[in-house]
């Protein structure tokens, strides 16, 4: 009699006898593949840490209130149970490990949330403000920006204080020097959340960077007491700054400063608007580039100086000579630029990679920037939603992943004279078309002649700007800085060149509609899987990025928006966006219009919204929309109907204001301060910003 093909059970896993059986056949061999796919890949495996952590801290910042007890026991468990099985030679180790990294991501998150944990105002105030300048920037507009702690309000307790506060001027060109105690009159607001329920939620950053408050002022910015001690660094960042500026003079002498002392706030608007159009605004961020093109120039120059020394070069090992040095310089450079986020992420890669070195390990590799990627996360878990990190480490994994092909596969890249510009070529086709998702996806514009702009400005960048940057600050102490400052201002000119020409292209730049939330996890997951599994089935990645670009095409923005105070109305017609206001709320418009993928100007929009009706009045999915500013129209808004939306920026307090009969759905000052900025999808219902925030302590009144 036949016998049925039973499954081979000679090789099998651990977990096999679990399921033995006659019905369990099918099972069994779904296991098996399951562990063969699994162990193929060891031995390759540690890039995907920083992904199961990224997992953890992406799960803790998608809740919509903060973890209890029993989500902390259960984690706790779930570990604990994961453990024993992480000795295991099958594919349970795998999944153990994995559970392991999830909930450490999910840990280190929660903590990090704990320790930044600082007073946030709570209302709105206008009175004396007292504080330590600790940095000095511009907001997107191009106003000066001050940054005090040490903060004194009046009428404030000590303890509800905020650590921090922001405080926009509108008349100081020249800030006072960092350090110096400084005093003036300011109106402050808690941070403020997203312009559209989904946008970006200020309010989150601000909490991991302890601003409880900001605001602006109108009034002069008075120096109570000059810097004394402390702030040695920013004093001296504050100090280089200046001096770079007034050396090389306004022309350059701002872009200069950003990115040798990371201070942006010489930078002249029409530059900045330039580098942003072609794609060269990163030139403006410290960040991997700048790090990555200065410790290796240090690395290469030294290497090279000690090797034509045969005393040094037969005895010791230049190699390590020169990497500990560049590794020095990598480090004094974080402390100069200012320390920031992308600053300090750079300064993790550089010190993985000649850390590499020192251990005779190869430096540029996937593993390397995995470690880096893992420090980056565990030290700061919130950078994992900001664009620098995104884009930075895509950039990166890319980069390592195409050239460790051509390492292996050596493929011809035509004559020898030919491959140092076909190098930068391909460097910059691959980097832009890693990040040209993610910028387009945060900051919803595509550059379209981005690659020439590049290509024109990167090699300038590496082989002018950075030696002579470094030339002039080793000469300065002789005095003879100008050799450097003179091939600096060369190189810096053409940067700028190359990015006003690139910009002023016919329709060098596009909008894009800003994705739904599982876009870009969606096409990053693919990414990944594409780069960093091995076997056929990375190609699945393709699907994954597919599907993530055929949601993206079909997204749809909301019919109607309401900003947070009920200042602007914007509703969605035939033509683009309408507005209802043309000269206020100007950051809350820009950010709509921008999500909506057009190019159209707040004037633009408002002007829609008067082409169309003459009372200020809508009709979208059924409903009225109603948007009156000032008492006097409030006051006149007597009757509605069920249906009716009626958005003020008034208060409803006032006896007679904003109490019209008929049953309408009414949001005024009050309502709207509780609840956020609010949209309204094609069913007519209205989704508050608070509805998706949630509970948590950057979202809480």
């Amino acid at each position: 009699m036949e016998t049925k093909n039973e499954p081979d059970f000679a090789n099998e896993p651990e977990f096999a006898p679990v399921y033995r059986g006659r019905e369990a056949g099918a099972t069994i061999q779904i296991l098996l593949r399951i562990d063969q796919a699994l162990q193929a890949q060891r031995g390759h495996l540690m890039p995907w840490i920083p992904v199961a952590l990224g997992f953890g801290i992406g799960w803790f910042f998608l809740l919509r209130k903060d973890p209890g007890v029993l989500t902390w026991s259960l984690l706790a468990l779930a570990a604990i149970v994961a453990l024993p099985f992480t000795q295991r030679g099958d594919a349970r180790a795998f999944v153990a490990w994995a559970v392991i990294l999830i909930g450490m991501g999910f840990a280190a998150a929660g903590v990090r949330c704990a320790l930044v944990q600082a007073p946030v105002l709570s209302f709105r105030y206008y009175g004396p403000v007292e504080g330590r300048l600790i940095k000095v920037d511009r907001s997107s507009s191009g106003a000066v920006r001050l940054t005090l702690d040490q903060v004194r309000l009046a009428r404030v307790a000590p303890e509800d204080r905020p650590a921090r506060i922001r405080l926009s001027l509108t008349r100081m060109k020249e800030p006072p020097e960092v350090g110096a105690k400084v005093a003036t009159t300011a109106h402050l607001m808690p941070p403020q959340g997203p312009s559209e329920p989904s946008g970006f939620d200020f309010r989150r950053y601000a909490w991991f960077q302890k601003i409880g408050a900001n605001g602006y002022t109108r009034a002069p910015v008075v120096v109570l007491a000059p810097a004394q001690s402390g702030l040695y660094l920013p004093r001296f960042r504050s100090h280089l700054s200046q001096a770079v500026q007034q050396r090389l003079g306004p022309e350059t002498g701002g872009f200069a400063a950003a990115i040798i002392a990371g201070d942006r706030a010489g930078v002249e608007p029409k530059d900045l608007q330039a580098l942003r159009v072609s794609n060269l605004a990163h030139l403006l961020a410290i960040s991997g580039l700048h790090m990555g093109l200065l410790t290796g120039f240090v690395f290469a120059v030294l290497r090279f100086s000690l090797c034509l020394i045969p005393k040094i070069a037969l005895r010791w090992n230049v190699k390590k000579i020169a990497a500990s040095t560049a590794l020095v310089v990598g480090l004094l450079y974080l402390g100069i630029s200012g320390g920031s986020v992308s600053t300090e992420r750079a300064f993790i890669m550089v010190l993985v990679l000649f850390v590499a070195i020192l251990l005779d390990r190869r430096a540029l590799t996937l593993r390397a920037v995995a470690v880096a990627a893992t420090l980056v996360l565990l030290r700061r878990p919130e950078t994992l939603l900001s664009p620098g990190f995104q884009m930075s480490f895509a950039a990166t994994t890319a980069l390592v992943a195409v050239f460790g092909w051509i390492r292996i596969q050596q493929p011809e890249l035509g004559p020898a004279w030919l491959r140092p510009l076909l190098t930068v070529l391909l460097s910059s086709v691959v980097a832009g078309a890693a990040t040209a998702p993610f910028g387009a996806a945060h900051f919803h514009v595509l550059s379209h002649y981005g690659l020439l702009g590049n290509v024109l400005a990167v090699p300038v960048m590496g082989l002018v700007v950075v030696p002579a940057a470094v030339l002039s600050l080793c000469l300065a102490p002789f005095g003879i800085e100008q050799i450097g400052v003179f091939f600096l201002h060369i190189g810096l000119e053409w940067i700028l060149m190359v990015a006003a020409w690139v910009a002023a292209f016919p329709n060098a730049q596009s909008g894009v509609v800003m994705p739904g939330p599982w876009v870009l996890p969606l096409f990053t997951f693919g990414a990944l899987l594409i780069l960093l599994w091995q076997g056929g089935f990375r190609w699945a990645g393709l699907l994954l990025m597919g599907a993530s670009l055929m949601l993206w095409g079909q997204a749809t923005r909301p019919l109607v928006l309401v900003a947070a105070n009920g200042g602007l109305v914007g509703v969605i017609t035939p033509e683009g966006r309408a507005l209802s206001r043309a000269n206020s709320q100007g950051y809350t418009a820009r950010n709509w219009l921008a999500a909506d993928g057009g190019g159209d100007t707040q004037a633009e929009a408002a002007q829609r919204w008067e082409a169309q009706v003459k009372k200020k009045v809508f009709l979208v999915a059924g409903r009225r929309i109603i948007h009156i500013t000032g008492k006097r129209q409030a006051q006149e808004l007597r009757t509605c109907q069920p249906t009716d939306l009626v958005i003020s920026n008034t208060s409803m307090k006032a006896e007679g204001v904003l109490e019209p009969e008929g049953g309408c759905e009414v949001w005024g000052k009050e309502r709207l301060r509780r609840s956020g900025s609010l949209m309204m999808g094609g069913d007519g219902q209205m989704v508050s910003a608070a509805d998706l925030a949630g509970n948590r302590p950057w979202s809480r009144p």
